[in-house]
């Protein structure tokens, strides 16, 4: 699971009882219509293409809410993969991310897990809340590919989800793709709007990455040349 946003779920007007949390956020686009490639600069999905891997493994190929999205990033390969992999300190750069707790030690890898959270706003059916979810590392080739699972979980609501991304240098920079599935009851009985958070969580997750990426390579651009 990933890219929940608790920003979007005020916006879409899904009643609790479907989505009591925005954890459909950070991930999907319809079975039907998978995206493929990556765009240059913005975030975006696009036309449908072979499902990203990383190893060998990929998305649930039977997931009804899934989605794929990239972009290119101005820095070096080695920052993004930092940002990416510093689990512990995502919340520096991606605010809706309240906490994350590494479940082992070390660099990132095959096996490791890490727990975090993110609010969820108060809504007519429901009061805040949280949404807490917990993803194990299946895959990982430094600099290549990182492939994490793992449950989301809040009241009333589980939601079983498969991340894939994949960083690759390309003139310009780095694309960054990333495409995920989620299934789960929750989530399966709308897919339409399931679909169109998870897809604005995914583009969210991206622009922030970009940021605090191009952001650091830029400070240490002019810290080389002061």
């Amino acid at each position: 699971m990933s890219g929940i946003r608790s920003t979007d779920i005020r916006s879409t007007g899904i009643r609790a009882g479907l989505f009591p949390l925005p954890l459909v956020l950070g991930l999907l686009g319809t079975a039907a219509a998978p995206a493929g490639a990556v765009g240059s600069h913005a975030p975006h999905a696009s036309h449908p293409g072979k499902s990203l891997t990383c190893r060998g493994k990929g998305v649930d190929p039977d997931a009804l809410v899934r989605h794929r999205t990239g972009t290119v990033i101005n820095a070096p390969l080695r920052t993004i993969w930092k940002l990416q992999t510093d689990v512990e300190r995502w919340p520096s750069w991606q605010t809706p991310i309240e906490t994350v707790e590494r479940l082992d030690h070390g660099p990132l890898r095959k096996g490791s897990a890490f727990r975090w959270t993110t609010p969820i706003p108060p809504n007519p059916s429901t009061p805040a809340t949280s949404l807490e979810i917990t993803s194990t590392v299946q895959q990982i080739k430094r600099n290549s590919c990182i492939r994490w699972t793992g449950p989301a979980i809040g009241e009333g609501l589980r939601i079983e989800g498969v991340h894939v991304w994949k960083f690759t240098k390309v003139k310009g920079g780095v694309r960054v793709t990333t495409e995920e599935t989620h299934t789960g009851a929750q989530v399966e009985a709308d897919v339409p709007t399931a679909t169109k958070i998870l897809r604005e969580g995914l583009e969210a997750w991206l622009r922030d990455l970009k940021s605090a990426a191009e952001a650091r390579a830029d400070n240490r651009y002019l810290q080389g040349h002061a």
